[in-house]
């Protein structure tokens, strides 16, 4: 696989305000593009609107943000970020290039500093290198970090995630995280279905996850929008040749019927809760009404199981 290539933008802004979990809210990606080049990333169809390639080109290129943190301190004193931000919604922000620009970390520096509350999604064991600036956040404002690990099994992981580090790293550094005091949470996400949503399999993620002292997780299914749908279908029919005819059939539109979906992510959640995790619904941090005197920032309760979908997460690429 070749090694991704570095260019410098100069970033025009810093904080984007979504309405869609897992990045509802305030959301900020200090880079574009991610040389994880996971096979059912959703940003895959972002780059197809954007006229950039999806296919296995997609992340050869990273765009590096320059100027970042200068520009979310400007954004922050002006407001923006109110209520939470949520770190690595369109990029993992633990991707390699972070090891030589260093952006998530000051990012994270500043939103500590600006009391607002953060929520990171990375697949990166290098978020562990910032033990001292999250707990440094963490001693001002609510900080909350979900590790994605869908599977635990090498084979499923090499097939497709193939620029991430190995489930058994991530599962360290979750050890890590909850051993520094800092919220973790871990996203099964995206599972597949009939490969990694199958009751053993969540089984062993949870049973991992739990030992390494995660506190909770959140779930949602595959989806494979345009872009996603063609490099994903190409890789999958090379390793599981034989349910390419289940996977069209499911997959006749981006998501998965409500019912099915509904069906999947509750047979997930019995098995992780019958491990001791707590499905926290998504990875947004959400501010409840304050009371008098004081604001308590909290993790909005799923919703009720026999309605829950996962339709409206964004594919949980990271």
């Amino acid at each position: 696989m070749p090694a991704a290539r570095y260019t410098e933008h100069a970033a025009r802004s810093a904080l984007y305000h979504s309405a869609a979990p897992p990045q509802s809210g305030w959301t900020l990606n200090p880079y574009t593009g991610c040389s994880h080049r996971c096979t059912f990333c959703y940003v895959r169809a972002f780059e197809v609107r954007a006229g950039r390639p999806s296919d296995g080109r997609y992340g050869q290129d990273v765009r590096v943000k320059v100027g970042l943190v200068e520009q979310l301190r400007r954004e922050l004193a002006r407001g923006k970020g109110e209520g939470g931000v949520t770190i690595g919604t369109a990029t993992d922000p633990y991707q390699p290039a972070e090891g030589r620009y260093r952006l998530t970390r000051e990012c994270i520096r500043a939103l500590g500093e600006a009391r607002v509350p953060i929520s990171i999604i990375t697949r990166g064991p290098l978020v562990v290198r910032d033990l001292d600036v999250l707990a440094e956040a963490a001693a001002r404002t609510r900080v909350l970090v979900n590790v994605s690990i869908p599977t635990v099994d090498e084979a499923l992981w090499r097939a497709t995630e193939p620029g991430t580090a190995p489930p058994r790293s991530r599962l360290r550094a979750v050890r890590m995280l909850a051993d520094a005091g800092i919220e973790t949470n871990v996203a099964l996400a995206p599972l597949l279905p009939d490969v990694s949503d199958t009751a053993e399999s969540v089984r062993a993620v949870s049973e991992a996850v739990r030992a390494a002292g995660a506190s909770g997780i959140w779930i949602c299914t595959l989806s494979l929008r345009p872009g996603v749908r063609e490099h994903f279908m190409g890789e999958f029919a090379r390793t599981h040749p034989g349910l390419v005819p289940m996977y069209e059939r499911l997959y006749g539109r981006p998501y998965l019927q409500r019912d099915e979906d509904v069906r999947r992510v509750s047979a997930a959640r019995r098995e992780a809760e019958a491990a001791g995790l707590v499905d926290r619904g998504d990875a947004t941090i959400r501010v409840p009404p304050p009371p008098p005197a004081l604001t308590l920032f909290d993790v909005g309760p799923p919703a009720a199981p026999a309605v829950r979908s996962s339709r409206r997460l964004a594919g949980g690429s990271y």
